[in-house]
């Protein structure tokens, strides 16, 4: 519970009242107040200020949150081998393009298994848009992998720009996308959530009329639902979606896209009961309701509409491969064996119950098993063998 959260010291106020100021003043310079979707991004992604963009940890129990590649090494070893067929199909050429990598946990674990398995790729790209966060990288991989294969780990600066074959990768990334916020008014006219700053220090919200793109995406989003959407509704909504997909994949001609997250198919996503929608914040484990406080020391998201994702997957011209729960996803691609293998090779009865408690976390239902989804696509390859445990693609 957010109250038992303890404020955080004077080093870490100090930080964040540095963008604070730097907040307030973009919003005095557009007339007293910016989308939703702007603060998020100043407020994560600000050069040297922003949540991703400074030094403080994100990840593991030291930090704010904990994802899946940081319980252990099953949920990587397992998507390495899920791609490995495909990287196999492409050949000697394929890459592979992992977006937003974390601290550097899974690139670790998938390298040295693909290795293992004679399927290593042509290249390991790392699309990282935190300095910070490619530092932390870079100094972990430098030091758990030989250099022959270290030389192949690359970090990327842009998408891809010459025309490319192999798969992307990526966990718990659409979910930091700064969001859009709507409402819906009194006559069901689509609104759009700002951010206005108090004079005396703080950020309050405030509402504007919609764009037409936000507009458009609102409709589509009703067009699917069983009646519209009711006066005071809140959400979040991501028109930009495709255009990053696209953006970020670049030239790929030939190969599978393979995104993990939380979230909800759309059915759900804006179903009647979810009225505020699902912005929150985590800082030290905690969930926080109030995302606008202490900007740049806590973690802000939203859960991801995989409809929107599957949407955005095909409009870019690849075919669904197939949509699951994690749980599904980890254990139709191996999961036992891996986790036979690491308990084999585990030193004492406590490595062994990490790995066991590393399962339960992954798999069971009230923890990531069933909160968290896979969806995948594919173009020219064969990537359907990833989830025939559970498919999930009729939710959509």
């Amino acid at each position: 519970m957010s109250q038992s959260l303890p404020a955080p010291d004077a080093d870490a106020r100090a930080h964040s009242a540095k963008l604070e100021a730097l907040i307030r003043s973009e919003i005095a310079g557009h007339g007293g107040a910016i989308p939703f979707s702007r603060f998020m991004e100043l407020a994560l992604y600000a050069p040297g200020l922003g949540y991703y963009s400074a030094g403080a940890t994100k990840f593991g129990s030291a930090g704010d949150f904990v994802t899946s590649p940081e319980l252990g090494p099953l949920f990587a070893a397992c998507v390495a081998d899920a791609m490995m067929p495909v990287l196999r199909q492409i050949g000697p050429q394929a890459q592979w393009l992992e977006i937003g990598a974390g601290s550097g946990a899974f690139a670790e674990v998938a390298i040295k298994r693909l290795l293992a398995q004679d399927a290593m790729p042509a290249r390991y790209a790392i699309l990282e848009p935190s300095a910070d966060l490619r530092a932390r990288q870079r100094e972990r991989l430098r030091e758990h992998l030989i250099p022959p294969v270290f030389d192949c780990v690359e970090w990327l600066d842009g998408p891809i720009d010459e025309e490319w074959q192999g798969v992307v990768f990526a966990n718990e990334v659409v979910d930091a996308l700064p969001t859009s916020r709507f409402v819906i008014g009194e006559d069901g006219e689509v609104h759009e959530e700002y951010v206005a700053s108090y004079a005396d220090g703080g950020f309050l919200i405030t509402t504007h009329d919609a764009d037409a793109m936000m507009v458009a995406a609102v409709k589509h989003v009703q067009d699917a639902l069983d009646e519209p959407l009711p006066a005071g509704y809140r959400s979040e909504i991501l028109p930009q979606l495709p255009y990053w997909v696209q953006a970020v994949i670049g030239r790929l001609k030939r190969g599978a896209m393979l995104f993990c997250d939380y979230g909800y198919p759309r059915r759900e996503y804006y179903g009647a009961w979810r009225d505020n929608g699902t912005l929150r914040a985590f800082r030290q484990h905690h969930v926080v309701s109030d995302v606008m406080q202490y900007p740049g020391l806590q973690d802000i998201t939203a859960s991801v509409d995989f409809t929107a994702l599957a949407e955005a997957g095909t409009n870019a011209g690849f075919d669904l491969a197939g949509y699951c729960t994690q749980a599904s996803f980890l254990l139709g691609n191996g999961l036992e064996a891996r986790l036979a293998e690491a308990e084999a090779r585990a030193k004492d009865e406590a490595a062994m119950l990490r790995l066991r408690n590393e399962v339960k976390q992954l798999t069971l239902p009230d923890a990531m098993g069933e909160r968290f989804q896979f969806i995948g696509f594919e173009r020219d390859v064969e990537f359907e063998h990833a989830f025939l445990a559970g498919d999930l693609s009729w939710r959509l």
